[in-house]
């Protein structure tokens, strides 16, 4: 169980951290575990300040009142970790993948985050086919508008893209200067091939129509209970074409949830019938 600190800034009992579950719950289909407690009490405590609020339970109960609330609710409580050519084995089977395709290739990126993953589909993309505009087009999607404000922006500390090769950095980014020293924004050419967009992935009705070539549906699984997982994995499944790649995240396993399934490493999937 939870264990709740006292003399905390604000008041919050195990009651508020059960309602802030259940909302989260009931709006996303993201369940929070029980030791959650501090995460939710440090990420939500900051806009209690914005607020003035001086307890959990009046943000709950503004929460309640406020439906333009919500948005900020689960953009603060949703994980934004990511960083470009995470999990690099996945970029180097979509390499070989988009190799052996003819025609326009359609891949969704389901949770863009502050968009390091879709960037790096698309410079997957571009080397593969060795042309700034590959037939390809990137949904990248996410359910915290926030973040998609800023990966549309394709702006990021250079902190983030030191370890990348240094043709790729010349190729797809530009160095800041002046005021904009020690950051880099990615080359129009990049952008072009992603479309950004806010999906909750429990919405009853996606905006895409199939076939989807590939999906990347990488580390957002594991904020889903089992059963929330294969319907979201049912419903991705159906958009893929035989042939199509279906991405996870590493502690994420779908070897055994469908026999249309065939692993091709770790995590990575193709559609074989």
């Amino acid at each position: 169980m939870a264990e709740f600190v006292q003399n905390r800034e604000f008041a919050f009992t195990p009651e508020d951290f059960d309602l802030v579950r259940k909302i989260l719950f009931a709006n996303t289909g993201i369940k929070l575990a029980d030791s959650k407690d501090s995460m939710v009490y440090g990420r939500l405590s900051r806009r209690l300040r914005q607020l003035k609020l001086t307890s959990f339970n009046q943000y709950l109960q503004f929460l309640d009142s406020t439906p333009e609330e919500l948005e900020v609710f689960i953009n603060g409580l949703t994980t934004n970790l990511t960083s470009f050519f995470r999990e690099p084995h996945h970029f180097e089977v979509l390499t070989q993948f988009l190799k052996e395709q003819k025609g326009q290739i359609k891949i969704w990126c389901s949770a863009s985050s502050t968009g390091e993953e879709p960037y790096s589909l698309a410079m997957t993309a571009v080397e593969a086919y060795g042309s700034m505009t590959p037939p390809v087009s990137i949904l990248a999607s996410d359910i915290d508008s926030s973040v998609l404000a800023k990966a549309s922006e394709g702006i990021y500390e250079f902190d983030r893209i030191n370890s990348m090769s240094k043709p790729r950095l010349k190729q797809f980014f530009y160095r800041g200067k002046g005021a904009n020293a020690g950051k880099v924004k990615v080359v129009p050419e990049l952008q072009k091939l992603i479309k950004f967009q806010k999906i909750n992935l429990m919405d009853n009705k996606w905006p895409m129509q199939p076939p989807v070539n590939v999906i990347f549906c990488r580390n957002v699984m594991i904020y889903f209970d089992r059963q929330t997982q294969m319907a979201i994995f049912e419903r991705m499944l159906a958009l893929l074409p035989n042939g199509g790649l279906f991405v996870a995240g590493h502690s994420e396993n779908f070897a055994n949830s469908s026999p249309r399934l065939k692993a091709l490493g770790h995590t990575v999937y193709k559609v074989i019938s």
